[in-house]
């Protein structure tokens, strides 16, 4: 829906939301109107280089010409339907994904957190009904992000300093251990832990890769225990990271991993894949979901992960990263650049704040985030090239620049 067709003015767009929704979110002054590619146009035709991609979902880039076709052929037919019936878009892209990722099984959600919450149910009822009424206890990492259900919710690791403040008592079961720091989640671990959770790159921690010892060594130690391995690559996977999920960077495999945003290429869809083992928790009636396994997001998914892969963006990924950390460590006030692929991040000294870099590349029309104090985060569609990469790192440069 473009303004013009409406007869109403921006302010009146604006002055409807301030007055109608609850607001949880810190709006720019600006209406996302269109978008194409790497970049997203306001209400005047305006452009914006587009380095947040919706929050690491438009991977192939804003309304791929291909997802949106898939999107406008599979509404035409059916729109959507309870999960009794078969759906071709559903057969097709549970196959696409189970076979690409070396995964058994996999059960459609609508969003990352909810993925995340079935990771966390299928986890704790596999090792109760496997082990005993005792067996339910996940350890998770401090400063970790799960989403904002109350279990996933339980499971973020910011008991003090995120999304938990306010909300009263957590779901029991969790614990948390110091990111990157084997030995604290093996000390963590009790006989009643049943599965360790991570995210393979902390993203709204920071952006922090975790180590290949660390990941290495929570696999091995998981198969030691008989204890499962949870990966969230709600984030990370779908070809952000280098590697078509982010997992296979370290040459691991999950017993369950969670995916969502690129997945969808812009439509709502998250999934959890697992072994057939601990699949096998999930029995009729155990889990469900209205929407999730819809047709249209199901198709739209099948056309974004094709794209991604006959494109190979995972490569790609790992080339621009690359390119474009080399680039952002010669910006001044630079105390570090840290990232995989194109999740990419960078803490400043303590004389620049992030969230100010972030409001003044808004004005200089580039789409950023800020995480914490004074680091800044980047998540681009995976078809960028080196001339964007430029054209954000001069960007960014004029910011700190004059913001220091």
């Amino acid at each position: 829906m473009r303004l013009k067709d409406t007869g109403l003015t921006a302010q009146d767009i604006k002055d409807k939301v301030n007055k109608y929704m609850i607001e949880t979110y810190e709006r720019f002054d600006f209406i996302a109107e269109t978008a194409k590619d790497q970049y997203m146009y306001d209400e005047n035709g305006e452009a914006y280089l587009d380095f947040y991609a919706g929050i690491a979902v438009n991977s192939t880039g804003n309304c791929n010409d291909k997802v949106v076709e898939a999107v406008k052929d599979q509404v035409s037919d059916i729109m959507h339907t309870f999960n009794y019936p078969y759906t071709i878009p559903q057969a097709l892209l549970a196959e696409k994904i189970c076979t690409t990722i070396g995964m058994d099984r996999i059960f459609f959600q609508n969003s990352g957190t909810e993925a995340n919450e079935a990771m966390i149910k299928m986890a704790r009822k596999y090792g109760v009904e496997k082990y005993g009424p005792n067996r339910y206890n996940i350890v998770t990492a401090s400063m970790g992000f799960h989403g904002r259900t109350f279990g996933a919710m339980s499971a973020t690791g910011q008991p003090d300093n995120g999304c938990q403040i306010g909300f009263g008592p957590m779901t029991q079961g969790f614990t948390y251990a110091e990111y990157n720091n084997l030995q604290a989640f093996k000390d963590a671990c009790t006989e009643d832990t049943i599965a360790i959770m991570i995210e393979p790159v902390q993203g709204e921690g920071g952006v922090h890769p975790a180590t290949q010892e660390f990941m290495q060594g929570l696999r091995d130690f998981c198969d030691e225990k008989d204890m499962l391995l949870l990966i969230d690559e709600v984030q990370t996977g779908w070809c952000r990271t280098g590697k078509v999920m982010s997992f296979m960077n370290y040459g691991i495999k999950p017993d369950i991993v969670s995916m969502a945003k690129a997945l969808g290429g812009g439509m709502p869809i998250g999934a959890i894949c697992a072994i057939e083992e601990v699949s096998k928790a999930f029995t009729p009636g155990s889990h469900g979901t209205t929407f999730g396994g819809h047709p249209v997001s199901c198709a739209a998914a099948l056309a974004e992960v094709n794209e991604l892969l006959d494109r190979n963006l995972a490569d790609h990924a790992k080339k621009m990263g690359d390119y474009f950390m080399n680039r952002l460590r010669d910006l001044p006030h630079v105390k570090e650049v840290r990232g995989q692929g194109l999740l990419v991040g960078v803490e400043f000294d303590d004389t620049i704040s992030g969230v100010d870099v972030k409001h003044d590349c808004l004005h200089r029309h580039l789409l950023i985030t800020a995480i914490g104090a004074h680091t800044i985060r980047m998540i681009p569609p995976l078809i960028i090239t080196e001339e964007d990469c430029d054209k954000a790192y001069e960007i960014i440069k004029a910011s700190v620049e004059a913001l220091a």
